[in-house]
């Protein structure tokens, strides 16, 4: 009995490696690989971004910007086609295919949403209209808030206060140098002396630019 059972499990040991390998075709035989394209079925123009899902599996893909889609799947499995204004489609994969690899054209028709209807009531009075009205906030426009960001006053406060950034500093720096380079050799003139600017100085201090602002 022992004898007998030690040739069944040599048969076994020796028939294992034959077995697996015809599992292994099988299982191989059974892999596909899906190419596609998505289009509508009137006008046969191409759907970008149609979500196709292998049905059970929880994965899948999404067609390019042309509708072209490409997924593994095994023989036998349901790819699901949604897309945000069409219909779901549905399509199975044959057992009985060929090789591992299928094209298709899966067509896909529009899908008509209708909205509920929206119904536009006024203010029960003409009181609680002016009310909400006036107390609503009504944002800057384009035109008030660049009339804002340019006004004189503002700019000088920002000015003042405002450190420089770097290109400013750049301008400063590159100015004085040019301005140092430009009077080399010989002395540069003194505003004391010259009347345009006294009456800078004289506007400015009318402006009261020298006066000291809080923040």
């Amino acid at each position: 009995m022992r004898k007998i059972s030690s040739y069944i499990l040599l048969f076994f040991f020796l028939l294992s490696p034959f077995l697996l390998k015809a599992q292994f075709t099988q299982f191989k035989d059974s892999i596909i690989q899906i190419s596609g394209i998505t289009m509508t079925a009137d006008s046969l123009r191409a759907i970008p971004a149609v979500s196709v899902v292998i049905r059970g599996q929880g994965r899948g893909t999404i067609s390019n910007s042309q509708g072209v889609f490409s997924i593994v799947a095994f023989k036998g499995d349901t790819l699901s086609f949604t897309a945000v204004g069409f219909k779901r489609k549905m399509f199975r994969i044959p057992t009985d295919l060929k090789g591992n690899n299928f094209s298709m054209i899966q067509l896909m028709v529009e899908d008509t949403t209708y909205l509920p209807v929206t119904i536009i009531k006024p203010y029960p009075t003409k009181e609680e209209f002016e009310k909400a009205f006036i107390g609503d906030d009504i944002p800057d426009d384009e035109y008030e808030i660049a009339r804002k960001n340019t006004d004189a006053a503002r700019m000088r406060a920002l000015a003042r206060y405002l450190p420089v950034d770097g290109r400013e500093a750049s301008n400063m720096y590159m100015k004085k140098q040019a301005q140092s380079l430009y009077y080399a050799g010989q002395q540069p003139p003194q505003n004391i002396f010259n009347p345009l600017a006294w009456a800078q100085f004289i506007q400015a201090w009318k402006r009261g630019d020298f006066k000291r602002k809080d923040d």
